[in-house]
């Protein structure tokens, strides 16, 4: 990944009547960098893709790509193509169609529009499939030809709202992965949509937390994960217990607690609960301070039983202010 900027966006604003919305929002993303707009529904993060699209107006402020502005332009004629959640492929249309209508419409011709139409579908491991409707594709083989449909126009900067939600948990982890796949085989620069902090986390090179229209945290998600600026990005991402003490709310992951029998020091407790969750089990201790969760390997959670007084301690935490007002 190259330290070129691809796509910049300058103090852009866009607001809704009833004042949600984005306001002066500033991103540098660079040439072959995959990052992710994470946040809860009503953020603003597909408001800021649809105005990089240009299906959306930017009240002020500007769009860049390769440093010429492009907010005055309509959607087809930008260096972007867009994927949405729900694949908007012609349903009267075959693969093959599909796939050639953008092709068709750039004037190129019919042998090279073949040639890159069958390459790009042995890509996306769909060759064969070009005789096909939509109606007789899976979810995921649909999102892969919506993908390679928008990769044939080779976009600056390719747009993907929301594209796996659809689908479920194993074919969406699988189109993650051939996605992450060709996006560096292909270098790429990628804006990605999601709430889905899991996918962020296992796509992104950055992240941006988002909330109420601005930015909380930008970063590569073992930064956003190890060093949350704020409460919100604590809670946002990963499992995170909190603690409120007089005036700090203390937050440390559940893989940061370690669980002592006694009640030597350390936080005071008894053991409520274990679930094993595959290589690792999840034991609820109850405290004065509420439920804190701990994370502990399958060999030792057979120690613990309900009931039974612990102790608590922390190999690591985060302190907030409560003045934090992201809190």
């Amino acid at each position: 990944m190259g330290e070129k900027i691809k796509l910049e966006i300058r103090n852009m604003t866009k607001l809704y009547k009833n004042n949600d919305g984005v306001r002066n929002i500033n991103l540098k993303v660079k040439e072959g960098e995959l990052i992710t707009l994470l946040g809860p529904s009503g953020c603003g993060k597909t408001t800021i893709l649809r105005t990089i699209g240009g299906f959306l107006k930017c009240d002020s402020g500007s769009i860049l790509i390769d440093r010429k502005p492009i907010e005055h332009l309509p959607p087809e004629k930008r260096p972007t193509s867009i994927v949405f959640q729900n694949y908007n492929l012609w349903p009267h249309m075959t693969v093959y169609e599909n796939m050639a209508f953008g092709l068709k419409l750039r004037k190129i011709p019919k042998a090279e529009r073949h040639r890159q139409i069958m390459e790009m579908l042995d890509l996306v491991k769909m060759t064969g499939m070009e005789k096909k409707y939509p109606n007789q594709m899976s979810g995921g083989q649909q999102q892969r030809i919506a993908i390679a449909r928008s990769l044939l126009l080779k976009p600056e900067v390719l747009l993907l709202d929301e594209p796996f939600s659809a689908l479920d948990a194993k074919i969406r982890s699988q189109m993650r992965e051939e996605l992450r796949k060709f996006q560096i085989d292909l270098n790429i620069t990628v804006v990605f949509v999601t709430h889905d902090q899991e996918e962020a986390m296992a796509l992104s090179d950055r992240i941006v937390v988002m909330n109420k229209g601005t930015f909380e945290q930008i970063g590569t998600p073992a930064d956003v994960y190890n060093n949350p600026v704020n409460k919100y990005v604590a809670g946002f991402i990963g499992d995170m217990n909190f603690i409120e003490l007089a005036d700090k709310t203390i937050a440390v992951r559940p893989e940061n607690v370690l669980i002592h029998r006694g009640t030597r020091g350390g936080i005071k407790g008894k053991i409520r609960a274990t679930m094993v969750l595959g290589h690792y089990s999840e034991v609820t201790v109850d405290t004065k301070h509420g439920i804190i969760k701990a994370f502990v390997s399958c060999e030792n959670s057979n120690i613990f039983h309900p009931g039974e007084s612990v102790s608590l301690s922390f190999t690591k935490f985060h302190e907030y202010d409560k003045k934090d007002l992201a809190s």
